[in-house]
C-alpha cells in the first residue's frame, strides 16, 4: 500500500466512533475501499442492534401497562 493511501485510510479510521475505530483499526485494512466497507457493516450492525433494543424496551414497557 502506498504512503499516501495509508494516511487516508489513517484519516478516515480516526474519524469514527471509539467502538467502531477500534475494530476496523485491528481489521488493518489494506485500501480505503476496505476500511469504508468494514465500516460500514459495524454502523449497520450497531444500528440494528440499537434499533432491536429500542423495540425491545417498547415491548417491556406496553407490557407493563396491561
Amino acid at each position: 500500500m502506498f504512503l499516501e493511501e495509508a494516511a487516508k485510510v489513517e484519516r478516515y479510521i480516526d474519524g469514527l466512533p471509539d467502538m467502531i475505530h477500534g475494530s476496523v483499526k485491528a481489521s488493518k485494512p489494506q485500501s480505503m475501499q476496505e476500511a469504508i466497507e468494514f465500516a460500514t457493516e459495524m454502523m449497520d450492525k450497531k444500528m440494528l442492534t440499537h434499533a432491536e433494543r429500542q423495540a425491545e424496551q417498547k415491548r417491556k414497557l406496553d407490557d407493563t401497562s396491561r
